[in-house]
């Protein structure tokens, strides 16, 4: 979206610049396990994106690295401060 607002540039187009960009890494899946766990954490705030990140890495055993200060230390999930 940002880039077709143009607030960002990207060489090529799009599609092939995802591609490009992702292919060192491995998705991780959404799923109803996930969903289920963003619902039971005890976050400050109620962002279903930080929700949904958080639960993933608690679901799947991943470390969550983030800047967010509000997403540190949450105890039943291991996170690293990105700053």
């Amino acid at each position: 979206m940002l880039h077709e607002k143009g607030r960002i540039h990207l060489d090529g187009d799009l599609e092939s610049w995802i591609i490009d960009s992702t292919a060192p890494f491995r998705e991780a899946p959404f799923t109803h396990e996930i969903a289920a766990a963003s619902r039971r954490l005890r976050l400050p705030q109620r962002d279903p994106a930080d929700r949904f990140l958080a639960a993933t890495a608690k679901v799947l055993d991943l470390t969550l690295v983030t800047a967010d200060a509000s997403l540190l230390g949450l105890g039943e999930i291991a996170t690293l401060a990105n700053r």
